[in-house]
């Protein structure tokens, strides 16, 4: 290419472009730090290149940043010797966008705009950092030599409608980028200002960071380093402040939020390595999604060499954002070698529990904010006892649940209502033979059920499961400090050893079987139940209604499962219905009223009847006959 090209920007970064240039934020300062987050991105993945690609450093083999202003012109420029972009990707990487997070950060600025709200700090998150550029240029230069090449190209545009391209003089490869400032931002040429900015936001950067300023005594420019240009995961926790901490996860995740937490670590022994895991405030959508990438940033002695590696973390943790750094890992490394690498089995199970033990000191120390996590990355981590069973009893001590106990008055370790299985454990009355659960869709259903009005007579208290995975969960867990975790929805429920025996079936409950049909498995009387006269339970080894529906909402092919009718046998309509059969057999009314009976213990529990309309004419009939007997008196 000889010439000056003009290319239109793709319509998402035009939509982008107009949002940035034409908002009022109160941090515009925050440009910088992508800027230079960029910068620092090239180098490392021109030090990963050169790598494989021996001569790609040639004589320039000190990677840096470089910062310059000339308040005079009102220019400020950020300089790289990294990895630089050919013309193609100039014009892919600053004019159009594969992503498609731009077009959701589009949406996310728009709202945050209407709800006068501060948006720059969504700036970075969907990787388009570049841009905020325009917060205080109205006209940006980059001029960029990709490693290897001879040649140089230089982007410019005003953030209107177009960008051009053209060959340019580049003397060594990296890249170039000049912000001509707008009137009311030429505070960002002043040396003092730059200096502060980078320090603040900027100094966890592992490469040099050079602010060149002008020496009145002398021809050349001064150049000092003014970031601490060593990797933050190297230096001393204590050396570290908050703030850092907080910046450097921003920069390596895209967040806009600080971290919920975070673990600083250095590991001696069979394996050196050291780093940070974080916890993130809020999901991203991909973090919720086993098939999307995840993992920590892998370097081998201070080099990048893998962005996302899947290796050193289970998916169940895919939550968790971080950085780790190995003294004994090749640097050729590959995702192939590392599957097959017992050092990296070492670092993974090493890091597993630095993350568990940051969750533990999290749910300790801050239980408020560990019930934030739960609610949000909770499912996640239920996912570990089925990959990984061995550390069933210390995952069961990080899980939470709700519990009929959060609203008796019963103590909480935080305000959210969930509470720990050893929580569930320290309350139990004397006497409770085991850890009492109900499974459903809903928490209010779950509460008012049927199924734990003798339970709640006892003062037993009973756990609230509506996440669909804690089926599977709790079929892994299967007991807490020696108690059994039993559900209270499943035939043979035992409330204690020296529990008398419901009685035998009669004539009412055999009315019942042949009534209903194939609809039920069973009808027998019950001792579990105090207020109401039914309720349906499921047989050992069938599926709760509610995960037949999950599974069948999934166009699996499951069969049904014929739940078990239970009678109240001393409850006044049971009674009655029991007379009504001695002295009137035939009565059609006997029929409808077990009809009626049945649909009430499925709306009880939350499941759908099988023929509203038939339904609704029942409890027509039924509530017209009751009317009639109220009139006569």
């Amino acid at each position: 290419m000889s010439e000056r090209q003009t290319h239109a920007f793709q319509a998402e970064v035009s939509q982008v472009l107009h949002l940035v240039v034409n908002s009022l934020y109160s941090h515009k300062e925050i440009f910088l730090r992508e800027l230079v987050s960029n910068a620092s991105d090239a180098l490392d993945k021109l030090r990963f290149r050169a790598l494989s690609e021996k001569d790609l450093l040639g004589a320039d083999e000190a990677l840096k940043i470089r910062i310059s202003a000339d308040e005079a012109a009102g220019t400020l420029t950020v300089s790289d010797n990294g990895v630089g972009m050919s013309h193609d990707e100039l014009v892919a990487n600053l004019g159009t966008i594969a992503r498609s997070g731009t077009r959701e950060f589009a949406e996310q600025l728009r709202k945050a705009q209407e709800a006068k709200a501060e948006g720059a700090q969504l700036i970075g998150q969907f990787g388009v950092g570049f841009y905020s550029a325009f917060l205080v240029a109205d006209r940006v230069e980059v001029i960029s030599r990709a490693a290897g090449s001879d040649e140089a190209f230089r982007w410019e545009s005003d953030a209107k409608e177009s960008f051009s391209v053209e060959p340019a003089e580049r003397a060594e490869r990296g890249t170039t980028v000049v912000l001509h400032l707008k009137e009311d931002q030429k505070q960002f040429s002043n040396p003092s200002v730059l200096r502060e900015v980078i320090r603040k936001h900027s100094d966890y950067v592992g490469h040099p960071i050079e602010l060149e300023t002008k020496d009145e005594a002398k021809e050349e420019p001064r150049v000092e380093v003014i970031n601490q240009a060593r990797a933050l995961w190297q230096r001393p926790a204590s050396e570290v402040s908050e703030a850092q901490y907080q910046e450097f996860y921003k920069h390596l995740s895209h967040d806009w939020e600080n971290p919920l937490a975070w673990r600083h670590f250095h590991i001696e022994g069979t394996q050196m390595f050291s780093g940070i895991v974080f916890i993130p405030e809020t999901p991203r959508g991909e973090l919720l999604d086993p098939r999307a990438e995840h993992g920590v940033r892998l370097h081998v002695r201070r080099v990048l060499v893998m962005e996302n590696c899947e290796e050193l973390l289970p998916k169940w943790l895919r939550f968790v954002r971080g950085v780790v750094d190995s003294e004994d890992l090749p640097l050729n490394v590959s995702r192939e070698t590392l599957q097959d690498s017992r050092a990296v089995r070492i670092i993974r199970k090493q890091l597993v529990t630095q993350v568990l033990g940051l969750l533990e000191e999290l749910a300790s120390e801050r239980p408020d904010d560990y019930a934030k996590f739960w609610s949000t990355f909770g499912p996640v981590l239920k996912e570990g006892l089925h990959f990984e069973p061995e550390l069933r009893d210390r995952l069961a001590r990080l899980f939470r649940y709700h519990s009929t106990g959060r609203g008796d008055g019963a103590e909480a370790s935080n305000d959210s209502g969930w509470t720990s299985l050893a929580e569930y454990v320290a309350r139990m009355p004397e006497g409770q033979p085991a850890i009492y659960y109900v499974e459903g869709s809903s928490r209010e259903i779950l509460a008012a059920s049927p199924h734990l009005e003798q339970l709640r007579k006892r003062g037993y208290e009973v756990l609230l499961l509506v996440d669909p995975i804690d089926p599977f969960v709790i079929e892994n867990l299967k007991e807490f400090e020696g108690k059994k975790l039993v559900n209270a929805m499943t035939e043979k429920l035992a409330l204690d050893a020296n529990e008398e025996a419901a009685p035998e079936g009669d004539a009412l409950t055999e009315r019942f079987k042949k009534v209903l049909g194939e609809r039920v498995g069973d009808v027998r009387n019950s001792r579990r139940l105090d207020q109401s006269p039914v309720c349906l339970v499921t047989p050992e080894g069938g599926l709760q209604p509610h995960v037949l529906a999950m599974l069948r909402a999934q166009k699996l092919q499951v069969p049904p499962t014929r739940r078990i009718l239970e009678v109240n046998p001393e409850h006044p309509v049971i009674s009655n219905l029991r007379k009504l059969l001695l002295v009137k057999p035939d009565s059609p009314e006997l029929d409808e009223w077990i009809e009626v009976l049945h649909d009430q213990a499925l709306i009880a529990e939350g499941s759908p009847v099988d023929e509203p309309a038939k339904v609704a004419q029942r409890l027509t009939r039924l509530l017209g006959s009751v009317a009639e007997q109220a009139v006569r008196g």
